[in-house]
Protein backbone atom coordinates (compact mmCIF):
# COMPACT_ATOMS: atom_id res chain seq x y z
CA UNK A 1 0.00 0.00 0.00
CA UNK A 2 1.41 3.43 -0.95
CA UNK A 3 2.19 5.89 1.83
CA UNK A 4 -0.30 8.77 1.90
CA UNK A 5 1.27 12.10 0.97
CA UNK A 6 0.44 14.96 3.33
CA UNK A 7 -0.04 18.45 1.89
CA UNK A 8 -0.47 21.12 4.51
CA UNK A 9 -1.71 24.65 3.93
CA UNK A 10 1.88 25.91 4.27
CA UNK A 11 3.06 23.45 1.60
CA UNK A 12 0.23 24.44 -0.73
CA UNK A 13 1.13 28.13 -0.33
CA UNK A 14 4.78 27.44 -1.12
CA UNK A 15 3.73 25.46 -4.21
CA UNK A 16 1.34 28.22 -5.31
CA UNK A 17 4.03 30.88 -4.86
CA UNK A 18 6.48 28.64 -6.76
CA UNK A 19 8.94 28.74 -3.87
CA UNK A 20 11.58 26.04 -3.99
CA UNK A 21 11.33 23.95 -0.81
CA UNK A 22 11.74 20.45 0.57
CA UNK A 23 8.95 18.72 2.44
CA UNK A 24 10.31 16.80 5.41
CA UNK A 25 8.83 14.57 8.08
CA UNK A 26 9.99 13.05 11.34
CA UNK A 27 8.55 10.30 13.54
CA UNK A 28 6.07 11.33 16.23
CA UNK A 29 5.07 8.88 18.94
CA UNK A 30 2.30 10.96 20.46
CA UNK A 31 1.33 14.58 20.69
CA UNK A 32 3.74 17.46 21.10
CA UNK A 33 7.42 17.10 20.21
CA UNK A 34 9.89 19.78 21.21
CA UNK A 35 11.91 21.49 18.47
CA UNK A 36 15.28 19.99 19.35
CA UNK A 37 13.78 16.48 19.19
CA UNK A 38 12.19 17.36 15.84
CA UNK A 39 15.56 18.61 14.53
CA UNK A 40 17.22 15.36 15.61
CA UNK A 41 14.41 13.36 13.98
CA UNK A 42 15.13 15.21 10.74
CA UNK A 43 18.89 14.75 11.08
CA UNK A 44 19.27 18.56 11.10
CA UNK A 45 21.45 20.92 13.09
CA UNK A 46 19.08 22.59 15.62
CA UNK A 47 20.65 25.94 14.63
CA UNK A 48 18.91 25.63 11.24
CA UNK A 49 15.51 24.49 12.53
CA UNK A 50 13.30 27.33 13.76
CA UNK A 51 10.20 27.39 15.94
CA UNK A 52 7.22 29.72 15.56
CA UNK A 53 6.15 31.65 18.65
CA UNK A 54 2.93 33.64 18.77
CA UNK A 55 2.62 36.55 21.18
CA UNK A 56 0.22 39.30 22.12
CA UNK A 57 1.31 42.84 22.77
CA UNK A 58 0.14 45.35 25.36
CA UNK A 59 -2.00 46.83 22.53
CA UNK A 60 -3.69 43.39 22.06
CA UNK A 61 -2.05 43.04 18.60
CA UNK A 62 -0.61 39.58 17.81
CA UNK A 63 3.00 39.13 16.68
CA UNK A 64 4.88 36.10 15.35
CA UNK A 65 8.54 35.40 16.12
CA UNK A 66 10.59 32.71 14.38
CA UNK A 67 13.71 31.64 16.28
CA UNK A 68 16.08 28.65 16.44
CA UNK A 69 14.49 25.73 18.33
CA UNK A 70 17.18 25.55 21.02
CA UNK A 71 17.03 29.28 21.80
CA UNK A 72 14.76 31.50 23.90
CA UNK A 73 12.93 34.63 22.82
CA UNK A 74 14.05 37.77 24.66
CA UNK A 75 10.66 39.31 25.45
CA UNK A 76 12.08 42.81 25.95
CA UNK A 77 13.88 42.75 22.59
CA UNK A 78 10.73 41.36 20.96
CA UNK A 79 8.57 44.13 22.46
CA UNK A 80 11.02 46.81 21.30
CA UNK A 81 11.14 45.24 17.84
CA UNK A 82 7.39 45.59 17.35
CA UNK A 83 7.04 48.90 19.20
CA UNK A 84 5.08 47.49 22.13
CA UNK A 85 5.34 48.39 25.80
CA UNK A 86 5.36 44.66 26.55
CA UNK A 87 4.46 41.33 24.96
CA UNK A 88 3.66 37.88 26.27
CA UNK A 89 3.15 34.45 24.80
CA UNK A 90 -0.46 33.68 23.91
CA UNK A 91 -2.19 31.01 25.94
CA UNK A 92 -1.79 27.51 24.46
CA UNK A 93 -5.58 27.16 24.30
CA UNK A 94 -5.73 30.19 21.96
CA UNK A 95 -3.18 28.98 19.39
CA UNK A 96 -5.72 27.35 17.08
CA UNK A 97 -8.18 30.25 17.33
CA UNK A 98 -5.46 32.83 16.51
CA UNK A 99 -3.37 30.92 13.94
CA UNK A 100 -5.43 28.00 12.62
CA UNK A 101 -2.64 25.68 13.76
CA UNK A 102 -2.08 23.56 16.86
CA UNK A 103 0.75 23.62 19.40
CA UNK A 104 3.77 21.85 17.96
CA UNK A 105 2.51 22.33 14.41
CA UNK A 106 2.36 26.11 14.13
CA UNK A 107 3.87 27.36 10.89
CA UNK A 108 4.74 30.99 10.16
CA UNK A 109 3.33 30.30 6.67
CA UNK A 110 -0.42 30.35 6.10
CA UNK A 111 -1.88 31.48 9.41
CA UNK A 112 -5.56 32.45 9.54
CA UNK A 113 -4.54 36.12 9.43
CA UNK A 114 -1.38 37.93 8.46
CA UNK A 115 0.42 39.05 11.62
CA UNK A 116 3.59 41.12 11.88
CA UNK A 117 6.31 38.46 11.73
CA UNK A 118 9.97 38.68 12.73
CA UNK A 119 12.68 36.12 12.02
CA UNK A 120 15.78 36.07 14.18
CA UNK A 121 18.73 37.61 12.39
CA UNK A 122 20.73 34.37 12.87
CA UNK A 123 18.83 33.09 9.80
CA UNK A 124 20.93 35.46 7.66
CA UNK A 125 23.91 33.16 8.28
CA UNK A 126 22.37 29.87 7.09
CA UNK A 127 21.71 28.54 3.60
CA UNK A 128 18.36 26.93 4.42
CA UNK A 129 15.88 27.31 7.24
CA UNK A 130 13.51 24.59 8.39
CA UNK A 131 10.15 25.52 9.92
CA UNK A 132 6.93 23.73 10.74
CA UNK A 133 4.80 22.83 7.75
CA UNK A 134 1.68 23.28 9.86
CA UNK A 135 1.23 19.75 11.19
CA UNK A 136 3.10 17.88 13.90
CA UNK A 137 5.72 15.67 12.25
CA UNK A 138 6.03 17.78 9.10
CA UNK A 139 8.50 20.55 8.25
CA UNK A 140 9.51 22.56 5.22
CA UNK A 141 13.04 23.59 4.33
CA UNK A 142 13.61 26.70 2.21
CA UNK A 143 15.93 29.65 1.79
CA UNK A 144 15.57 32.26 4.54
CA UNK A 145 14.95 34.99 1.92
CA UNK A 146 12.01 32.98 0.57
CA UNK A 147 10.56 32.62 4.08
CA UNK A 148 10.88 36.40 4.53
CA UNK A 149 9.05 36.97 1.26
CA UNK A 150 6.21 34.48 1.75
CA UNK A 151 5.50 35.65 5.32
CA UNK A 152 6.11 39.36 4.74
CA UNK A 153 8.49 39.27 7.68
CA UNK A 154 11.73 41.02 8.55
CA UNK A 155 14.89 40.14 10.44
CA UNK A 156 15.39 41.25 14.04
CA UNK A 157 17.67 40.58 17.01
CA UNK A 158 15.37 38.41 19.14
CA UNK A 159 17.45 35.99 21.20
CA UNK A 160 18.40 35.97 24.86
CA UNK A 161 22.15 36.29 25.20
Amino acid sequence: MAKKTVKTNAMRILDLEKINHKELSYPVDKGHVDGVTAAKGLGKDPATVYKTLVTIGHSKQHYVFVIPVAENLDMKKAARTCGEKSIEMINVKDINKVTGYIRGGCSPIGMKKSYPTYIDESAKDIDTITVSAGKIGFQVELEPSDLLRVTGSEYADLLMK
